[in-house]
């Protein structure tokens, strides 16, 4: 990766195994050579942080004596980029904002994520939480336990539970996290500032991973990871018009797990297409959304400094339904940009672009075996496949009614 993102590999990790696993370190740039100590020979994720910012990471394995490798730690230090103050700029800032975390069936993952929210230094005026369809009252329980708002939403569907909130909002911003996520203290601050020009719609923050204690979790952070890099980032009309023509990577700009919007935004081109994520096609609900709003003209942007941690699905059929859900979901979602918006280049991306990149991928793997890069490949492929299937048939059922 590049200077922007920070992401150093000194030595690739070791081949894949059940009993994998990679010590999670999050070290202050002043105190690297403080570092703890890891198990000989283990795999280790280093994390840099300074000043409640993360700067870099870095991949590696200990030496023989449980030792990280501090040397290449403070070298990437020293390259990161030093974030200015952006305190200046306060009082240009929207006055409320409130969090929306949808959930079903995850109490004991949802009071986590609501302890989360508790000691944020910047404390959201609005907690809403989205029960979606749970079979039981244990959500419920968890909520009001916490003293937050709590929605019943009965049709089954990620996008229609975050509309839900959306509409219970009642902040000049709507944050949106996940069950399976714990946020940094500073992660509804960082957000809120990030909205300092009327042109930026829609916020996205940093997702690390929150343990990478399976071979499952670790092929997911490396290959299927939610972080964009360690630099604010603005996605703009520019950044539109150049990728348009070919399909525009939205999936770049960052993660339903942690994102923001000025309420306003709904009222303006729309709430999240309840055809997609979890419940329908399986994900994307949120790209699509931040296509929509550069197709209008406006700005996301991605905040490096807002700081959520993400539990990833610890066994490997999850993760193989997980990563189909995403490729039918992904495919479905381009068709959806066309459909809205009649660009041509998503449809380029579907059977131009990803066939070619799935025969460099095949290629890569008949002549290097089987590694973490390809061993979910036909999962993949079998995902895009039935993306289009899915679109099709959804296209025949009556208006509302997906599959």
């Amino acid at each position: 990766m590049n200077a922007a993102g920070l992401t150093v590999k000194p030595r690739e990790l070791s081949v894949v195994s059940p009993a994998r696993r990679v010590h999670v370190l999050h070290l202050e740039a002043g105190e690297i050579n403080q570092a703890p100590g890891c198990s000989a020979y283990e795999d280790y994720l280093a994390i840099i942080w300074r000043h409640d910012r993360p700067i870099g990471q870095l991949y590696g394995k200990a030496d023989s004596d449980g030792r990280p490798d501090t040397q290449a730690m403070l070298e990437l230090a020293e390259r990161a980029e030093r974030h200015p103050d952006r305190s200046d700029v306060a009082a240009s800032l929207p006055r409320s904002a409130t969090v929306v975390i949808c959930t079903r069936d995850r109490a004991e993952m949802l009071a986590r994520t609501l302890a989360s929210l508790h000691e944020q230094t910047r404390p959201p005026d609005q907690i809403v939480v989205v029960d979606n369809a749970s079979r039981d009252d244990a959500t419920r329980t968890v909520a009001l336990t916490a003293g937050v708002d709590y929605v019943r939403e009965d049709r089954p569907g990620l996008d229609i539970a975050r509309n839900r909130g959306a509409r219970a909002a009642t902040g000049e911003i709507v944050a949106y996290t996940d069950d399976d996520v714990a946020v940094h203290p500073r992660w509804l601050e960082r957000l809120v500032e990030a909205f300092d020009s009327p042109r930026v719609a829609a916020v996205t923050g940093l997702v690390l991973p929150g343990e990478l204690e399976t071979d499952s979790q670790i092929v997911f952070e490396r290959h299927w990871g939610f972080g964009r890099g360690f630099s604010r980032i603005d996605f703009d009309r520019d950044y539109f018009a150049a990728h348009r023509h070919h399909g525009c990577p939205v999936w770049r700009i960052g993660a339903g797990a942690s994102m923001a919007f000025r309420k306003e935004t709904f009222a303006a081109i729309g709430y999240f297409d309840e055809r997609l994520d979890v419940g329908a096609a399986g994900c994307c609900g949120d790209s699509e959304y931040w296509y929509r709003i550069l197709a209008a003209g406006m700005t996301c942007r991605y905040e490096s400094s807002a700081v959520a941690f993400h539990f990833h699905r610890r066994d490997q059929d999850a993760l193989a339904r997980q990563i189909f859900a995403y490729m039918r979901a992904h495919v479905v979602a381009s068709f959806i940009q066309f459909e809205r918006h009649g660009h041509l280049g998503n449809l380029r991306h579907v059977f131009i672009g990803m066939p070619y990149w799935y025969a460099k991928r095949i290629v890569r793997w008949v002549i290097r075996g089987t590694d973490d890069t390809n061993r979910l490949l036909l999962v993949e492929m079998r995902g895009a496949l039935a993306g289009i299937v899915y679109y099709l048939r959804a296209r025949r059922t009556p208006a509302g009614i997906w599959p």
